[in-house]
């Protein structure tokens, strides 16, 4: 079976379990997401394909690839791990049902940039005094010795460009699958803004655990917030 599949962050609401406890949970959009490839070699590995685009948006190189195979050009082209091939052919589409409740994923996505900052915001520096004789408040100071080693040491905290990394948060727990919308609801916050094309992997750390196990009771409720991300989703108990 495949290992992850591509999606986007659709926003964040709550839901609530019998014991009227509230569990933050971040809506993901998770494919549909169409098969391009397969390779065997030297690791089994699935091509994806998610995110219709116009023809002119694409290289001819590119281009050529997908009227190749006979496929309908995609944006977002990604190699997933396979346990086996033999399930997929180029064609088949990958939906949100390929997770169930209580699986545990790892989501990678795009840190929301936040342009160029200081050291201060950027690095959590404590600044010097604050006094009004003070001349030096949140500026930088020395970043490195004059005769030895009479250089900057490579990873020196300074000002400059923050958020755009490529962020993964492990571990996340998917509390609920709308297989209708291919909507997945994770718990917890998950990295990039609204709209923001993510990766949910399987996770390697944590395996399956039913929702029934631990202090987390059925889902009876789901936030009305969800509405106001244009969704819709049915209140009730969850599988």
């Amino acid at each position: 079976m495949i290992r992850g599949i591509m999606g986007k962050k659709i926003g964040m609401t709550q839901i609530f379990d019998t014991e009227g406890n509230i569990t933050p949970v971040t809506v993901v959009e998770a494919g549909p997401c169409t098969v391009l490839g397969l390779k065997d070699k030297p690791k089994m590995k699935v091509v994806l394909g998610y995110e219709a685009v116009k023809e002119t948006r694409l290289k001819k190189p590119i281009l050529g690839f997908f009227k190749k195979i006979g496929q309908t050009p995609l944006k977002h082209v990604k190699e997933f791990e396979s346990g086996d091939n033999k399930d997929y052919k180029i064609g088949d589409l990958l939906k949100a049902d390929l997770f169930k409740a209580g699986d545990f994923v790892d989501v990678t996505g795009t840190s929301i940039g936040k342009g160029f900052q200081g050291g201060m915001v950027r690095w959590n520096w404590s600044g010097g005094p604050a006094a009004h004789g003070s001349m030096h408040h949140r500026r930088v100071g020395s970043i490195g010795s004059s005769s030895d080693p009479s250089r900057v040491y490579k990873g020196q905290h300074m000002p400059g460009h923050m958020g755009m990394d490529t962020v993964t948060v492990q571990s996340l727990r998917v509390m609920r699958v709308d297989a209708d919308q291919n909507l997945i609801l994770v718990k917890g916050a998950v990295p990039g803004h609204k709209n923001g094309v993510v990766v949910i992997n399987r996770s390697k750390k944590r395996a399956f655990r039913s929702l029934d196990e631990g202090n987390t009771g059925n889902i009876i409720f789901i936030s009305l917030a969800v509405n106001s991300l244009g969704l819709r989703l049915d209140s009730g108990a969850s599988a």
